[in-house]
């Protein structure tokens, strides 16, 4: 992927859609969009590659934190 667009992460790292912060893992590129899946699993959003960068380690794990503190507020 990086060999067609260098701002598109590599498919399988994780990225931050710069328009909401969102944190995602990179499943691919398709029709000029760069596809992030949520990290706790669910349905993938479109972002464009100017839109989209690598997720530094920090905002991974901070992601990850919210996602399990979701989970366990679940009745």
């Amino acid at each position: 992927m990086k060999e067609e667009d260098p701002r598109v992460p590599e498919t399988g790292t994780y990225a931050v859609d710069y328009r909401d912060g969102s944190v995602g893992r990179v499943m691919g590129c398709e029709g000029g969009l760069v596809q992030l899946r949520p990290l706790g699993g669910g349905r993938e959003w479109d972002c464009p590659p100017g839109e989209v960068g690598e997720a530094p380690t920090t905002e991974v794990l901070r992601a990850r934190v919210r996602q399990v503190n979701r989970e366990g507020r679940l009745p």
